[in-house]
């Protein structure tokens, strides 16, 4: 058995291939393929499709990280494709955030200083912010044991506390609640006021934004949205609004999959999803002694995978990122138009906070002594935090 995992691990660690290799995985139709909001026709621009997909961050099931907990797993292998889906839905919100969505990735490039920086918060190890070790403990407080699978609206959850701690991407994470969207609370999460040295409240309100945040007074946004679209099948009333948000320019995909089965969605084609599989088992990556990341397991360099639309598991998680205000507007826009107009609406956005639910307070990172990557390695402290009214069950 361990000859044949290795046999596979080498296909996919050694899949460093030209484009045309595996071009015609990619099937040829006059359907428009979109990717994240963007548009491709295949026959005119399959190696730019295909460089998209590939320039998106790739993390899977990896074996021989340090244990969990000091005493847990050292292989997420057959539990962590969630958290795996996760990471990579919160890594395309980070490349948006620091280098654009047109950014891309080649092999054997010097690559940003940026780009390093943000595969190094999703290493498996301890103390980079978003690692399996992190969001598995973080779990915890969601109810789920180490090496317990997690659902669509758990990851969400989980990414939620950890953005507290990350203080050089300085992300607001919202969270719906009950298929819908709040504006109010949203801009009264990432708005505030254009930074003041000398003035108390500013300094102690900015102290730890980034320069480009004191000067936009917007936080960027990763906005989540869990939705359950049917009971054992997805309803065939959603698809097309489904479909709509991954056009939308703030598209981060969405999360989901089959019962404990995820993937990460990144776009469609006719009635087919387009995804990211997690379910390969790649050796760990150590930078430790180096300081440099070797990347190319982090880049899937074949044609994405497809599936039905129908066979899609109803419970899901869409996710947007909004870098500026205008970013947001135009995104309600884009909801006003395309999903509030169906019949059966997929969620609600509304424009003030609903006075039947308990007052919207921004979460706000608990006081440890902590700073970036170097957080707590119990969280016992950070589940003590009012968890306001943002928890669904998956």
């Amino acid at each position: 058995m361990e000859a044949g995992l290795h046999s596979v691990l080498c296909k996919y660690e050694n899949q460093i291939t030209g484009f045309s290799d595996y071009l015609e995985e990619f099937p040829e139709t006059d359907e428009p393929v979109w990717i994240l909001g963007l548009q491709y026709y295949v026959k005119a621009e399959k190696s730019e499709l295909l460089l998209d997909t590939s320039s998106r961050l790739w993390f899977t099931y990896r074996k021989k990280f340090s244990p969990i907990g000091g005493t847990g797993p050292s292989s997420d292998t057959g539990w962590g494709c969630m958290l795996r889906c996760g990471q990579m839905m919160l890594a395309q919100a980070l490349i948006c955030r620091h280098l654009g969505r047109d950014w891309r990735w080649e092999k054997q490039k010097e690559q940003a200083e940026e780009y390093q920086r943000i595969l190094q918060c999703f290493l498996d190890r301890k103390d980079c912010c978003y690692s399996i070790h992190q969001m598995a403990q973080m779990g915890i407080g969601e109810g789920k044991k180490i090496g317990e699978w997690f659902g669509p609206n758990t990851v969400a959850q989980v990414l939620k506390k950890l953005a507290l701690f990350d203080e050089w991407n300085s992300l607001a994470v919202y969270v719906s609640m009950d298929n819908t969207v709040v504006i109010e609370d949203i801009k009264k999460m990432c708005k505030y006021p254009p930074y003041a040295g000398g003035a108390a409240h500013g300094s102690a309100f900015n102290k730890n934004r980034t320069a480009s945040a004191y000067c936009t007074g917007w936080k960027p946004l990763l906005l989540i949205v869990p939705l359950r679209l049917g009971i054992n099948h997805i309803n065939p009333i959603y698809i097309a609004a489904f479909k709509e948000c991954f056009k939308m320019p703030q598209s981060l995909g969405a999360l989901g999959g089959k019962p404990n089965n995820a993937y990460y969605f990144i776009g469609f084609s006719g009635e087919e999803l387009i995804y990211l599989d997690p379910h390969t088992t790649q050796a760990f990556v150590d930078s430790e002694e180096t300081g440099f990341i070797h990347d190319l397991s982090y880049h899937c360099q074949r044609a994405p995978h497809r599936m039905k639309i129908m066979n899609l598991d109803p419970s899901v998680a869409l996710g947007f990122f909004c870098k500026e205000e205008a970013d947001f507007d135009n995104w309600c826009s884009l909801v006003q138009q395309e999903i509030l107009k169906q019949q059966r609406r997929m969620f609600e956005l509304v424009p003030k906070h609903p006075p039947h639910w308990p007052p919207f307070i921004p979460p706000t990172k608990p006081e440890v002594s902590t700073t970036g990557a170097e957080l707590i390695e119990s969280t016992d402290k950070l589940f003590e935090v009012e968890e306001e009214f943002e928890i669904l069950s998956v």
